[in-house]
Formats: C-alpha cells, structure tokens, sequence
C-alpha cells in the first residue's frame, strides 16, 4: 500500500470540511486515515487502485462517492500535431518492447505542483510499476525537445548522457555502475547487450529506461508548460493504463491532453480514454451482496463510484486498472452502498465444524519442513507461457488457457516446480542457501480440466542427495514410505543420471532431481539447484 497527503484547506475548499463525518466517509470508501492535523490529511491507498495515488485522482473518485460528482467523468483528446510521433525500433524487441505515450500542454507549475507530479510518478512505479520492472515513467519539458522521438536500444558504451542530478556525462554502464538511481535499478538491465533509450530528432538523449532521465532534456521546471509523458515496458495494455492515470491527472490540473502516433510497424494511438464496456447482472448483484436492489439503484451505486450504466452494460473509466470481472463491480456497488448499512445474520442452520483431513496433513507437512529451516511459499495459481514452458525447456501441451486475460498471466500452472525457480532467480543475490517449499494446487487439461494438490521443494544450492535426505525425512515423519527409482522418461529441465521417479504405495507420484544448467542459466540462477515435486492425492488416500 501506499500513504499520500493531501493539503487540508485544498480538500477543504474542493471536497468538503475535514470533521469527524467526513473522515468516516473517507475510510468507507475504503482509504483508512493514517493521520490528519490542521495542515492535511494522510490517508492509504491500497495497490489495486492506483488511480487514487495523486490528489486529483482521489479528489475524482470521492467526490462521485458522496454523490457531488457522479457518472463517467469525461475528458478532451486533441489530435496530434506535426511531428507528434514516436518511432519504435526492432532493436527494444528483446530489451523493453512497449511504450504509450503522450503530450500535454498548458500546466501551470508550481513547486508544490512539481512535487505531486513526481510523487504520483514514483508511486505508480512502486506499486503498479513493480519498482520500474514492469513500468517505467518519463516526463519531459517540450521546450528542450525537439520531435518526433525514437524509442530504440543502444550498446551501453554508445549512450553519452548526463543523468539527472549530476554534472558529468556518463556512458550506459557508468550510469549503473555509479549514478545512485542506476546502481539501485541496474539489476532491471542485467545481461542485456543493448540499454533502451529515448531520443529527440537531434539525436539528445531524453532517458535510459527504467533507470535515469537525462538533466538536460528530462528534468521539469516551475517554467515548463508543455510536456512528452511516456510510459515504458513490457505490457502495453498495462502501459496504457497507466497512461491515462498520468495525463488525466495532469488534465485535472488544468492542462490539454494531445494524442501522439506509435509506429509499431503498424499505427497505434495513445492515449485512448475510451471507456471498456462490462456487462452486469442484477440477479449476481444481490446473491452476491444479500440485497435487493432494482436497477435504478444499482445505476445510481454505480454512477457514484464512477462508471456509466445503462441497460445490464456498465462503462468503465480507462483509467481503472482494477476492473477485470463482473465481480470487481458488485464489490464497487457494495462500497457506494455503504458496508455500514449491511445487516448481519445467523444462518438458520446449525453444524458442527472440523478441520477437513487434507489440510491436517498439508500443515503437517509445513511443520516439518519448517522445522529442518525450509521457508514455505504461497505462488500464484496464474502463471505464464513463458515461466512454465520455455525457460523449462518444455513442450506447451496439456494446459489451460484463460480468455481475455488482461495480464500476461494468462494459463493456469501446471506444476509447482518453475514457481520455486522463479524465486530462487529472483533471490539470487540474497543469503545461501536458499531452502523453499510449496504446496498449492496445479491444473491440466486432458479431455477436461483436472486440478490436484502438489507439493514441491527445492535447495540451492543443492544435489541430488540434499532433496533425497528431505523426502525421506518427510516419509519418516509421517510414517509412509518413500522409493525412489531410476527414470528415463523425464522432463528436460532435469539432468540425465541425476534424476528419479519417487514412488509410494506402488505408484509413481513425482519426480526427483538436479535442475539442468541450461534452465538455471534460462532463469538467470547462479547456484545448482535440486528438487522433487510430488502428486499428495495418493498420500491423502493412504493417511486420512
């Protein structure tokens, strides 16, 4: 989460008086008060609403909330001008392939304006940026730029910049090998031959993404009033998003938001603040939320957190990142509604309750392998092409598919194992060894979707013997056993020779052994890695 501030007379003037009423709807609306004193508010912002981070965003959505403002705010796009283009090359294909990118003009910038602008700016790279790796933001003055820009990547020795809040020109790897911002981030450019950059029609410098803007093309002042907003990374509906987020508060501050052309090869506009159409039942709303509302209030729900109705179809700002199902409607429905005005009940049933057998032995397991100093993990079920088959080195078969993701976690996982490389690769730098476990669910589609409960460790860094003196613990613990037996069907992540199938009650539940060089190097891990991953259906056959 994050805590933003607002200037109590601001809010004062703009909302509302700041007593003891409106602090309860602040906290109803789901952004519990941190602290308030005569001179503001501080209040947290939870990560799935990022449009909230800035005053101008919260000021939007709140005041449709108390029902001052309601429905879809809309705003003005002007076409872009000449020369409002950015050329992308091939050469980000493998670096940071997409951007979204727009020009405001006509901000009229104080420091206090200046200090929200960059505050929201890093506050969407924590959070919804995921520190820069999955979004990276630039802001330019338009008076020391000259279009169209060009988004292309460069060996590190070629870019010469000056970074900002420096004084010397550096060179690509110099930047991450001595600028404060460069060293922090230089993990986002590890193993990349080519670094991204921004540049004008004169060939200057404006960025090295995500690490540094340059002080002379990328750096705002109280004077500037036009400015090159670019979003930068590997998600383009994302960086749309987060687009909008950008130039609608910018827009909120009095300023023109103008379109910009991207060549891809082939022709995209942004920003596009056209609202996404979702459907709404009426009938789900009430089971959902125990209510009975007609349609005439959940129209007037929903126009008072922001959306458009009309007839079982709801209009969705652009700039909602949050919004993925039906569901995450009702729920905003609930909030307008008020969680205050909800009324408990006891159910007329009476039951007698008992943990279910499988998760005795599920946190069984968890006990023991915490107590031999494994750290146990909690992954998602999502996952995505890339982590469960190509850096596994497996063939794509047997998986489900999700329609109309909107992230690129886009299948349902098919084992636990390349979730544990995924941490252990992203861990690389922490303290050895590294000893995790997980049990979680896993999914297949053979004729049907099948879903079981796996369980998977691994050690690193670690052998074939390490993994094996576990399970066996394990077995031990339990009171089952555990045969491990020489395969030759096995999956390419693991080494020949170093591999085994375990075996329990007659049957081949799992698979042992040493992770190949070739997916640890696809993972950029740079201990061995040893681990098995079992089926526990047939164990909570044996045991419950």
């Amino acid at each position: 989460m994050a805590l933003i501030s607002f200037n109590r007379k601001t809010f004062e003037k703009e909302i509302g008086k700041l007593d003891e009423k409106m602090q309860t709807r602040i906290a109803m609306f789901g952004n519990p008060i941190e602290g308030i004193d005569d001179k503001g508010v501080q209040i947290e912002v939870f990560p799935n609403r990022p449009d909230l981070l800035s005053y101008q965003g919260f000021k939007r959505a709140f005041l449709g909330f108390l029902g001052k403002k309601t429905g879809l705010k809309e705003y003005k796009l002007n076409p872009g001008e000449k020369n409002y283009h950015v050329i992308i090359d091939k050469s980000v294909t493998n670096v940071r392939p997409f951007t979204a990118c727009a020009i405001v003009k006509g901000l009229k910038l104080d420091d206090e304006k200046i200090k929200e602008i960059i505050d929201l700016q890093e506050k969407l790279h924590t959070t919804l940026g995921r520190k820069r790796k999955k979004v990276a933001i630039g802001i330019y003055p338009m008076e020391k730029i000259k279009l169209p820009i060009t988004f292309k990547a460069l060996e590190p020795d070629k870019i010469k910049f000056i970074p900002l809040d420096s004084e010397k020109e550096m060179s690509g790897l110099e930047i991450l090998q001595r600028h404060p911002a460069g060293k922090e981030y230089a993990h986002l450019l590890a193993g990349k031959e080519k670094f991204p950059v921004f540049v004008d029609a004169e060939e200057k410098v404006l960025s090295m993404p995500p690490i540094i803007n340059s002080e002379l093309t990328g750096k705002i002042t109280e004077s500037t009033k036009d400015v090159f907003v670019e979003c930068s990374g590997f998600d383009l509906e994302i960086l749309k998003k987060t687009l909008n987020i950008l130039v609608t508060t910018l827009s909120d501050m009095g300023a023109k938001i103008y379109q910009m052309e991207l060549k891809y090869g082939k022709k995209e506009i942004t920003p596009d603040l056209k609202p996404e159409e979702m459907k709404i039942s009426v009938e789900n709303a009430n089971k959902l939320l125990g209510l009975n509302l007609n349609e005439k209030q959940i129209k007037n729900f929903l126009g008072r957190m922001g959306y458009n109705y009309e007839k079982g179809k709801v209009k969705v700002p652009a700039w909602r990142v949050d919004i993925l199902h039906e569901v995450d409607l009702i729920e905003d429905i609930a909030i307008a509604y008020g969680f205050e005005n909800f009324v408990p009940e006891i159910p007329e049933i009476s039951t007698m309750g008992e943990e279910d057998g499988k998760e005795i032995i599920k946190r069984k397991i968890s006990e023991i392998l915490q107590g031999l100093g494994f750290l146990e993990l909690l992954n998602y079920h999502l996952t995505n092409r890339d982590m469960q088959f190509e850096k596994m080195s497996m063939p794509e078969k047997e998986f489900v598919s999700l329609e109309e993701s909107k992230t690129d976690y886009n299948i349902l996982r098919k084992d636990l194992s390349h979730y544990l490389l995924k941490i252990l690769s992203e861990n690389s730098d922490s303290e050895y060894p590294q000893k995790t476990f997980e049990i979680g669910r896993v999914f297949e589609y053979k004729n049907e979707i099948s879903e079981k409960e796996n369980f998977a460790l691994a050690v690193s860094p670690g052998n074939f013997t390490d993994v094996k003196q576990a399970i066996e613990y394990l077995g031990k613990m339990l009171n089952i056993d555990f045969d491990i037996k020489e395969t030759e069907n096995h999956p390419q992540y693991f080494i020949d020779g170093r591999v085994g199938k375990i075996i329990f009650d007659g049957k081949e539940i799992g698979l042992i052994g040493e992770i190949h060089p070739k997916v640890l190097r696809n993972w950029k891990i740079k201990m061995p890695v040893s681990i098995f991953e079992i089926d526990l259906e047939s164990i909570f056959e044996k045991l419950i």
